[in-house]
């Protein structure tokens, strides 16, 4: 190179050094720790790319345990969270390769083409990760429609133990109930309006089981009684399960009393609680590991721009300025707006028939300038 290209080179590169962002001045030594310390980095964020891939998988398998409980699919946080931990396995090991071959600047040559689509990618991800974060805390509303429609309809269902595809919904309520224990879907009230005993262990030549089959419009066998599996296991007395809201039919009773038998806690909300408290931890633990990928995509573009300006120098010993953005923040947005807009023309296509047709007045233009003969 001439001196003056190599001079004129040198104050182009001092200029965009004036305007870069965040600039930082790296020797050959800081910069070999760098890539060093990013190299430990990205193996530390495999790690975490193993952790989001058990999370996912734990949040999937406690919604897949009470699926039948829920209308609707909410799988989406935990495959998002699968698919974001096998992702960041592979560019964070991809990236440790990198930043370790960075340590020498004949074999960054190797990677200088690919350092840039790699942080973009980079970037890309670490913004999944935070989608993921913020999908964590806003599933509640989504996930208590799903759980009041779920719990409805297995309450129900919770009599037809001999119907195929049903007769596991009795097992699964009581054991619901009495894991959490919790009573109907917002209360033990909710069991009034449902008919839970099939009709085969109904004597119905009982006087008072047909008068209340006769009495519903539908047909149903109504009682203020719940099952066994509301029954509250610290109560003193036995499990007042039937007519729980007649106190002349029970023995020094009153069922408004605060030390009733029962669960008073609704199921919804005892479910809705124990996942929400396991999508916050979740959340927290993914916004970490979003913060940390965050300081390694930063690091990872101190080193590739401190990487390329030694060698536009042409001497690897020498120091060189690394930073987050070449130019200004507001003229790197419109250079990019630019960059987009090029490109949207370059994929334009003119449907004018006419194209190719001069103009009339062309031609009359180009008839005038005929010189005619005498």
């Amino acid at each position: 190179m001439r001196r003056a290209d190599f001079d004129r080179t040198r104050r182009h590169s001092k200029r965009k050094d004036k305007m870069a962002v965040l600039k930082v001045t790296f020797t050959k030594t800081t910069r070999g720790k760098l890539s060093q310390v990013l190299w430990v980095l990205n193996w530390i964020s495999v790690l975490t790319g193993i952790i989001l891939f058990s999370l996912g998988l734990f949040l999937k398998v406690e919604i897949q345990k009470r699926k039948e409980l829920m209308s609707a699919d909410v799988h989406s946080v935990p495959d998002m969270l699968i698919a974001t931990g096998l992702v960041a396995c592979a560019i964070n090991f991809l990236g440790g390769k990198i930043c370790y071959d960075c340590v020498d600047t004949t074999k960054f040559l190797r990677w200088k083409l690919l350092m840039l689509p790699y942080i973009v990618c980079t970037f890309l991800f670490t913004f999944c990760i935070l989608v993921g974060a913020l999908m964590c805390y806003s599933m509640r509303n989504e996930l208590e429609e799903s759980l009041f429609l779920g719990l409805r309809n297995a309450m129900l269902y919770y009599k037809d133990t001999g119907t195929p595809g049903r007769c596991y919904l009795k097992r699964t309520v009581d054991l619901l109930q009495i894991q959490f224990q919790c009573c109907g879907n917002a209360g033990f009230r909710d069991w009034f309006h449902v008919q839970w005993i099939n009709n085969r262990w109904l004597d119905m030549t009982h006087s008072e089981v047909t008068d209340r089959l006769r009495s519903n419009v539908e047909g149903k066998y109504l009682m203020d009684g719940v099952p066994f599996s509301c029954c509250n296991t610290f109560s003193p007395r036995p499990c007042i399960q039937t007519q729980v809201t007649n106190n002349s039919a029970h023995y020094n009773y009153d069922w408004k009393t605060d030390e009733r038998n029962l669960w008073t806690r609704g199921c919804r909300q005892v479910l809705l609680d124990h996942y929400t408290n396991i999508m916050q931890s979740i959340g927290f633990i993914v916004l970490i590991i979003w913060l940390f990928e965050l300081w390694v995509l930063t690091g990872v573009r101190y080193l590739q721009t401190a990487m390329e300006n030694v060698l536009r120098q042409g001497n690897p010993d020498l120091e060189s300025d690394g930073w987050l953005l070449e130019n200004s923040i507001a003229q790197t947005a419109r250079s990019n707006f630019k960059i987009i807009k090029n490109l949207g023309k370059c994929y334009q296509v003119d449907d004018d028939p006419n194209i190719d047709v001069p103009s009339t007045a062309q031609q009359e233009v180009s008839t005038c300038q005929i010189p005619v003969a005498r």
